[in-house]
């Protein structure tokens, strides 16, 4: 493959990166305006998801290996304790909590994988996460203590998605198809014993749940991490973070401080400065592959 093709290849992975995290971004307004359960808006938002799944891939053919397997497995889980975690706190508390995850990812990279860290990627990813703490410092409550620890919970499992799902062996549309399967019937259970309400708001909230903030992103995310570095995708996710109080502000009352927009501006920053590194890199270092 040129390194034309290459190049092009990246920038559409992080294209598509970006697209996932301003989409999955409507994850708090749409939970906090749904009067359902956690786990009935999670199994509604995962049905609908596995129908346009298929209807994508175009087939119902599925390799069940074990890494897709595993990645599903930490999909699934991420996405229950996140919905679970944002009924129980506050919104901006579980994103932020969910977003140490970058910060794993490069842990695993530097100690597992060997990764010799760039000084600018270790300074441009502790800014990512500082950002991140900033962005939500106006809201974070730690007197809901079992959301928080969901939310925590929710960035293990959140590295390790990005972790295999970026592996070479891992289908992503596969595994993606199994996370929802997996999800839908781990939580059809408690459709059967919630007090469903099916008014318009409730119809219209999981309808972009399901299709907007979840079925679609889904599938930017299944190509655009084959595209682009594990790390590079978690920072570029923390996008998400940022645009996450905004609808939520528009449609629940939520505003963010001067803390808190400040916090989105270093977050946008160095993930930009972070997309920069790999040319940055490569002018002052030509003699290696980046």
């Amino acid at each position: 493959m040129s390194s034309g093709t290459v190049k092009n290849e990246k920038a559409a992975g992080r294209i598509l990166i970006l697209c996932t995290a301003l989409l999955w971004g409507l994850t708090g307004v749409c939970v906090k305006s749904i009067s359902w359960s956690a786990m009935s808006i999670v199994a509604v938002r995962c049905f609908i998801s596995l129908i346009m799944l298929l209807i994508v891939k175009r087939s119902v053919r599925i390799r069940f290996t074990k890494t897709n397997l595993l990645a599903a497995l930490m999909m699934s889980v991420t996405g229950i304790l996140y919905v679970l975690a944002v009924k129980l706190t506050t919104a901006g508390t579980a994103i932020v909590l969910q977003y140490i995850a970058p910060i794993l990812v490069f842990l695993y990279s530097v100690f597992f994988r060997k990764k010799k860290p760039w000084f600018m990627e270790v300074i441009l990813t502790a800014a990512v996460f500082a950002g991140c703490v900033l962005s939500f410092a106006d809201s974070l409550d730690f007197t809901r203590l079992l959301g928080n620890i969901l939310a925590v919970a929710s960035s293990v499992t959140y590295a390790a998605q990005i972790i295999l799902m970026n592996r070479s062996e891992c289908d992503t549309q596969d595994c993606t198809l199994i996370s929802n399967g997996i999800s839908f019937l781990v939580c059809l259970p408690f459709l059967f014993t919630d007090t469903l309400v099916f008014d318009f708001k409730n119809i219209f909230w999981l309808l972009i749940l399901a299709v907007f903030q979840y079925g679609i992103p889904n599938i930017l995310f299944s190509i655009g991490i084959k595209k682009i570095d594990s790390v590079e995708a978690s920072l570029l996710l923390c996008i998400e973070p940022v645009f996450n109080p905004i609808p939520v502000a528009i449609f629940c009352g939520e505003h963010m401080g001067t803390t808190a927009i400040i916090g989105s501006a270093v977050v946008i920053i160095s993930v930009a400065l972070y997309g920069l590194l790999p040319a940055l890199r490569k002018k002052l270092h030509p003699e290696l592959d980046c």
